[in-house]
């Protein structure tokens, strides 16, 4: 349900939640999960720009957790790329959607949608213990 973008971004910070102290660089994580270099630092900086990490320039800097991992939402991550907790529009396009005049699609998506959001905004970071082997290997499938 997420873009590839998303899952990029995903693996590379269950890397940088691994070494929280340490300052990752874009192409050691691109290296590592197997992403476009230059895409990698495009989406780092992005998750910096969002507050989700913090951005360190120059000889020894790279990127880390701009706060415990237990506090960032999956939502923290994902939203800044993907763009979910805009996802209100008509699941078929229609620009008349309402819940007075839905379409046919209206009532079965809504509840998929708010179950989606719901599980993006309440798991974090750090709900994914054990996880970077199986991301890694998810991106190595790819």
């Amino acid at each position: 349900m997420i873009t590839r973008s998303a899952q990029y971004a995903l693996r590379a910070l269950v890397a940088i939640a691994s070494e929280p102290q340490k300052k990752h660089g874009a192409q050691e994580l691109a290296r590592l999960i197997e992403a476009p270099p230059n895409y990698m630092g495009k989406l780092l900086k992005l998750l910096a720009v969002s507050g989700v990490l913090e951005s360190f320039r120059g000889s020894g800097g790279g990127f880390r957790l701009a706060r415990p991992a237990s506090e960032i939402r999956l939502i923290d991550i994902i939203d800044p790329i993907d763009r979910v907790s805009r996802w209100s529009s008509c699941f078929l396009g229609r620009g008349d959607c309402t819940p007075c005049a839905p379409c046919p699609m209206h009532n079965h998506w809504k509840p998929i949608r708010e179950s989606y959001i719901e599980l993006l905004q309440s798991a974090t970071l750090s709900d994914l213990p054990g996880a970077m082997h199986e991301l890694i290997s998810e991106g190595q499938k790819a």
